[in-house]
């Protein structure tokens, strides 16, 4: 019995999920960010393409892309896409960690907020919510620091309550003040 393995060629590429994307409106009052990308791994090679393919048709080919090294474990110098090659460029010091910086030929360049790929549902909507916002005032890790803070609070906020049904301070069994006060009929 003999089986045949058909060939694949570089160029062939599976087909990756919808791109998890939130731009500004177009004509909007320009803010530091013109939206947000989540993307599904660190992989600029994997995640690029899906990207650039539903961009080009928004605001021209996408011809160079930049990033900081400080969340991308392998940057390449270029990537494949769809009719043509994407120029990756990085800048420690320059450019914001958690921002990806989009240049096109025709139409200029745009700056998103990148979203950890780690990050929870709930928060990465609300991410790509404030960055798309037209007009925002926000750096991509001023809003990544807000929503940092947020969760935080959050955090905190949930172990008091925990430590309060505990018999921490706040409830009538840890609260010695309290039992006087019951004892007073107050």
């Amino acid at each position: 019995m003999t089986a045949t393995i058909e060939r694949t060629t570089i160029n062939e590429r599976v087909p990756s999920p919808p791109v998890r994307v939130s731009l500004t409106p177009m004509g909007s009052v320009p803010g530091l960010l013109d939206g947000a990308w989540w993307p599904r791994s660190r992989d600029l090679s994997r995640e690029l393409p899906a990207l650039t393919d539903m961009l080009d048709t928004r605001w021209g080919r996408i011809t160079r892309v930049t990033v900081n090294p400080a969340h991308w474990p392998v940057i390449p110098r270029k990537v494949p896409v769809t009719g043509h090659t994407v120029h990756v460029g990085w800048f420690t010091d320059e450019q914001d960690p958690n921002k990806l910086i989009l240049f096109s030929y025709t139409s200029g360049r745009w700056d998103l907020l990148v979203i950890p790929p780690e990050t929870a549902a709930a928060a990465a909507a609300r991410l790509m919510s404030a960055a798309a916002a037209p007009g925002g005032l926000l750096t991509a890790s001023g809003l990544m620091g807000e929503e940092d803070s947020a969760r935080e609070a959050t955090e905190t906020r949930g172990q008091e309550e925990e430590w309060e049904t505990d018999g921490g301070v706040g409830s009538e069994a840890g609260n010695p003040v309290g039992l006087l006060t019951s004892a007073r009929g107050k």
